[in-house]
């Protein structure tokens, strides 16, 4: 294990692409790591079709099928405790007791004011993770840069590489917190890629020489979500839902409060081929690229590919918005706009898990002109612009780009 000084990576904050490892010296490439990654998709048997099963018998009969990724089902153990532990602060909020509403005083890495649910959720996150003795390097949306959570210690002023685990985490503690005084649905997303076990700091290295070495196995979070070997979203609202995906189908279990166990409820779910809802923050309708604005005019005019009209569902949490779009079909989207350019959700740990979880349904995921699974990120909380939901219309957006550029 090696520590060392947040000034030394301050280049993984920076709104830079320049950061990127591609010096001659790397001891492997982005492509090479691309294929280092991969591995096959797990095998499911009827057990991981049946109502009723509980998240843990889940993991455990996967883990049985498939001994090559058994430790996630610790992984997932921690993450499961952790969303149980976020749906019941989110759920006391509102009690003057609590006094977990209204901002902590301190603004994230994007800008924004932290809430005090951001903060605490953030922690309750952290720890649960930590405690698996799977993880070696986090992302976070709260953190300023990634970080090791072994230590007692790791805070923003230091960042810790432990060699030993084999996973990386990446996640938003809890997406759509600006709603959580209103009550509004929020809710956690997590991606989880392989750590790179190849990844050495000599101890020995001094200067430059161990700057660019820590900037090697910091890049471990710095991924494509082709990369992903699990993600999950735990939406907490009327019910307290964990939606999965493996890379072999995506499966949703609803927390059972009388027994403190996610059951599965929704198994194997697939996202309707064309929708007719509609979930846009309609607002920037004139600020967005001329493609998208004709393809949407279409769908509300019902004059579209599928003929039709389209319904307005807008949340503005996206896990809610996200959730509602995989079962009933239609499109969730944050679109890049002449304020925002690149749109507002960041890839790495919004735009990359959630579009994982939305193609294992049979949906597709795109910026409007690259599928978003295929980007890879440059800065850990680059922003990236996501359009997904049902197969149909999705691919009427890409080709409505595609002609627009001929």
């Amino acid at each position: 294990m090696k520590v060392f000084s947040i000034v030394a990576l301050a280049l993984f904050a920076a709104p830079t692409a320049a950061f990127a490892p591609t010096s001659t010296k790397a001891s492997f490439t982005r492509e090479s790591k691309s294929q280092l990654y991969k591995s096959k998709p797990p095998v499911f048997d009827e057990v991981c079709e049946t109502t009723g099963v509980t998240l843990k018998r889940f993991m455990a009969e996967v883990a049985m099928l498939n001994p090559e990724i058994s430790e996630l089902t610790t992984l997932f153990g921690g993450i499961e405790t952790a969303c149980k532990a976020i749906t019941n602060l989110v759920k006391r909020s509102q009690l003057p007791s609590s006094e977990t509403l209204g901002l902590e005083g301190e603004v994230n890495i994007q800008g924004e004011d932290q809430k005090k649910l951001d903060v605490i959720t953030n922690e309750v996150l952290k720890r649960a993770l930590r405690f698996t003795g799977k993880i070696g390097v986090l992302a976070s949306e709260e953190e300023d840069t990634p970080v090791d959570i072994m230590p007692d210690d790791a805070k923003r002023s230091e960042i810790v590489i432990d060699e030993g685990e084999k996973y990386v985490a990446v996640f938003d503690p809890l997406d759509g917190s600006s709603n959580v005084d209103a009550g509004i649905p929020t809710g956690t997303i997590i991606g989880i890629y392989e750590h790179d076990e190849n990844c050495v700091i000599d101890e020995s290295c001094v200067g430059e020489e161990c700057t660019e070495q820590e900037a090697q196995c910091l890049a471990n979070t710095l991924q494509p979500g082709t990369n992903l070997v699990a993600a999950a979203y735990c939406l907490y609202s009327s019910s307290t839902f964990f939606v999965l995906t493996l890379g072999a189908g995506t499966y949703g279990f609803t927390l059972d409060e009388n027994i403190g166990e996610f059951v599965l409820s929704h198994p194997n779910i697939k996202i309707p081929e064309t929708g007719k809802i509609i979930s846009f923050n309609e607002a920037n309708t004139y600020m967005w690229d001329e493609p998208l604005q004709k393809v949407v005019t279409g769908w509300k005019a019902g004059t579209g590919k599928s003929g039709e009209t389209f319904s307005s569902r807008y949340i503005g949490s996206m896990v809610g918005d996200v959730h509602r779009t995989l079962l009933y079909g239609g499109v969730f989207g944050y679109p890049g706009d002449t304020k925002n350019v690149n749109g507002k959700l960041r890839l790495l740990y919004e735009g990359a898990p959630m579009s994982f979880i939305m193609e294992q349904a049979g949906g597709l995921s795109t910026t409007g002109t690259k599928r978003v699974m295929e980007i890879t990120p440059e800065i850990v909380h680059q922003r990236v612009p996501c359009i997904m939901g049902s197969k149909n219309d999705i691919q009427e957006v890409i080709d409505a780009y595609a002609d627009a550029a001929k």
